[in-house]
């Protein structure tokens, strides 16, 4: 008896007319067993009303139409854009894969409060190597003691908005982890002046900006007698939406929950 394939998975993309909304169309075009289904853009965006791709969707303005269409949505956008569609997550129960960072507090718990009604995949960087890495600093943070030192340096592009960067974040957040301390309490995001010795156990942030840099991180475990230094270049935008797309392929069948790409890739067995 022959088995029946899967019918393709229906992709709505939110962000369509932006730098990763591009790279998305662009690898979804080739992937297998996906589809682009709906597209659309903030109200007003030049986007609108143009073809998505080479898929022949219209980019449209309504996001509720996108999670009508769609069996998972991705989404790089705002904050407060974010926010408001992982509500119509939750009403829709539709998958929804957010790639957007710079969340507050509030912002934050609307996804989390979303998640118990639709399955939510959330990370900083959707990049496969980049989630390898975050592993790999939450282990060495926890064997190397608190004689090393943590920084974290970061560069993108001039046109990111927002620093430090989500990546830089989670790998912050992943060393305050593999230590079992609480990151906003040893975070130190900004020196200027006179700042005197550094305090023992913070883990500093250091953010370049300029060109065209798609992301380049690195942690730096600096001890008196040796420096260990983990990090991660993207060349291209293309590696995030592999990773967003594979994240929006993962999602099928799952139930409700709020997960990350560590959980995609299995990192979490």
């Amino acid at each position: 008896m022959t088995a029946t394939p899967c019918r393709p998975l229906n992709i709505g993309l939110l962000g369509a007319g932006g730098r990763m909304g591009g790279a998305i169309l662009r690898r979804l075009a080739a992937a297998p067993g996906l589809r682009l289904a709906a597209a659309a853009e903030r109200a007003g965006h030049p986007a609108i009303g143009a073809p998505a791709g080479g898929a022949g969707v219209p980019i449209g303005a309504d996001p509720r139409a996108v999670f009508a269409d769609a069996d998972a949505v991705i989404e790089f956008s705002s904050p407060e854009a974010t926010a408001a569609h992982a509500a119509i997550a939750a009403e829709t129960a539709t998958a929804h894969v957010i790639g957007t960072t710079g969340l507050d507090d509030a912002q934050a718990a609307a996804v989390r409060a979303a998640a118990a009604r639709a399955p939510i995949v959330q990370a900083p960087n959707m990049s496969v190597g980049v989630n390898l890495l975050l592993a790999l600093v939450e282990r060495a943070a926890r064997v190397l003691g608190p004689e090393y030192d943590i920084e974290i340096v970061e560069m993108h592009h001039r046109h990111k908005v927002d620093a430090p960067s989500g990546t830089a974040l989670g790998l912050g957040r992943a060393a305050a982890a593999g230590r079992g301390v609480e990151h906003d309490a040893v975070a130190a995001r900004g020196r200027d002046g006179h700042t005197g010795p550094r305090r023992a156990g913070d883990i500093g942030y250091a953010v370049l900006r300029g060109g065209g840099v798609p992301g380049d991180h690195a942690v730096v475990f600096a001890a008196d007698g040796e420096r260990v230094e983990l990090g991660h270049r993207a060349a291209s935008r293309d590696i995030f939406a592999d990773g967003a797309l594979r994240a929006a392929q993962w999602t099928r069948g799952k139930p409700a929950g709020l997960y990350d790409m560590r959980a995609v890739l299995g990192l979490d067995a």
